[in-house]
């Protein structure tokens, strides 16, 4: 069938623009369709039963295509250095970090945790500039020469950092459809996989080749290097990031309509666009949006070992660059298996036992570590646990977009609201693993248990209330086609 669909009334979030204005006046309102305009709209023919569309039209598959190419590569290098700068502290351990800063007890822990106190704070949308400045913190963070000046540049860094991920989350819900958006988030979170598979190698490289060339250590280099490479990667996203479907620079005008529809159709429950305030008291006022950061809080809590895996690899017994070689794999699997659940989700459109079933994987990857000090099957488990967690993440994230994505400025509250609180978890999950609960480390493990087994009983419950939310909106209205996936 053919769905004329008409553009929506604010293209920013908030009040038009003059800007805004213009490129709405240029694009055919549904009330002054000619005949000459209705290839402009979108043709579907394949539909499932919560009103989502498989791509058939040309034109559609050739715009996705075109988005992938602009949208994609660029957030990938910015997720993939905002992850290296992020955890450059994490492999500088490795390197004598503790002892060249004199850090005592919990104070790396405290340096690792801090960094995210940053998260806390409400994104900006101009995260080109805000990785640039994440770059310049991450590199200058060679200068540190004690524990008070590393808390601060990585209680800065956190800040300057904050905006990425929601930011990149907001702008691929704005572009992609609910079949998708997981794959795209999956292809994202590669970019985070990536970085976690060769971080190690990338540091063993530095520390073995340059470590104290020119006076610095290689702990140093690695700052100074990693920094430099995002700062690049900051500048090229300037051009590269996109803003809403109408206003997109790099789309023709028949593209960014088509843009615009293929979203509008596709959102459940869709209302006009508002304003940020209005979009917060939605957001706020839904209790799906707290089920949802509780149930992404809780995850993020139980991959708290992503900031310690060096340490944990470290208790097997290997050298140093063993132990940093072998953090690779691990991320290798994370990266396979969160594309394939990713593109399966997408396809099916199904949320619940993708998430079940990936952290109850998850689960026995906790149980083990807890209950024996076998090598092999420490080494087991660490596959298990980081292969099937990050997944979870996309297939979270997403859920999140399709369900409360009413309005652009509510989808935009709650996707912040959901990294807010999930980011909190950062802060004191690293208190879990103290150097003087090494090599068993029962405390962290014991709290993953808990944490994994929250997110199962979390996902199941909204699943329920989302299928009978269905059903009240097709008894209310028998033609409804949307509806919201579970």
């Amino acid at each position: 069938m053919t769905a004329p669909i008409p553009p929506s009334t604010s293209l920013t979030g908030t009040t038009k623009s003059k800007d805004d204005e213009a490129i709405q006046n240029r694009i055919t309102p549904i009330g002054t369709i000619q005949d000459g305009d209705i290839e402009k709209f979108l043709v579907m023919d394949k539909v499932d039963k919560f009103g989502a569309h498989a791509k058939t039209d040309p034109r559609e598959i050739k715009l996705v295509k075109k988005l992938d190419w602009y949208i994609m590569p660029i957030l990938w290098f910015m997720y993939t250095f905002n992850y290296l700068d992020r955890n450059a502290i994490v492999n500088a351990r490795l390197n004598n970090l503790e002892e060249n800063l004199g850090l005592k007890n919990t104070e790396y822990n405290t340096c690792v945790s801090i960094l995210f106190v940053g998260y806390t704070f409400r994104p900006s949308l101009f995260m080109a500039g805000f990785c640039l400045a994440w770059s310049i913190i991450s590199l200058l963070s060679f200068l540190a020469t004690n524990y008070p000046s590393m808390v601060i540049l990585r209680f800065v860094l956190g800040i300057v950092e904050a905006p990425f991920y929601p930011g990149a989350l907001y702008i691929i819900s704005l572009f992609y459809t609910r079949k998708e958006i997981a794959t795209r988030l999956a292809i994202l979170t590669t970019g985070n996989n990536f970085s976690g598979s060769f971080a190690g190698l990338i540091a063993a490289g530095i520390f073995e080749g340059l470590d104290k060339k020119h006076g610095l250590a290689g702990w140093q280099w690695l700052f100074i290097i990693q920094g430099a490479l995002s700062a690049a990667t900051a500048l090229l996203a300037f051009w590269f990031l996109p803003d809403y479907p109408l206003t997109t620079r790099w789309l023709t005008e028949e593209e960014r309509q088509l843009a615009h529809n293929r979203i509008f159709i596709d959102t459940t429950d869709v209302k006009e666009g508002t304003n940020v305030w209005t979009g917060l008291r939605d957001a706020v006022a839904d209790w799906r949006t707290w089920a949802f950061c509780l149930m992404y809080n809780l995850h993020i809590s139980s991959v708290g070992f992503q900031n310690f895996l060096p340490t944990v690899m470290g208790t097997l017994g290997y050298s140093r660059t063993v132990t940093l070689a072998l953090t690779c794999p691990p991320f290798i699997l994370a990266a396979i298996v969160g594309l394939i659940i990713a593109w399966t989700s997408g396809h099916w459109n199904e949320r619940t036992w993708h998430i079940v079933i990936c952290k109850s994987i998850v689960l026995i990857g906790f149980i083990i570590p807890a209950a024996t000090n076998n090598f092999a099957a420490r080494l087991l488990s660490i596959f298990l646990f980081v292969g099937f967690s990050f997944g979870i993440n996309n297939i979270v994230l997403s859920w999140v977009s399709s369900t409360l994505g009413q309005t652009n400025e509510k989808r935009s509250v709650a996707l912040a609201l959901c990294n807010m609180l999930g980011g909190l978890a950062n802060i004191y999950t690293p208190y879990l693993w103290p150097s003087s609960d090494s090599p068993r480390y029962l405390t962290a493990w014991g709290a993953s248990i808990g944490f994994a087994v929250g997110v199962i009983l979390i996902t199941l419950p909204l699943k329920y209330a989302l299928k009978a939310q269905n059903k009240r909106m097709k008894r209310d209205n028998p033609e409804v086609m949307n509806l919201y996936v579970y």
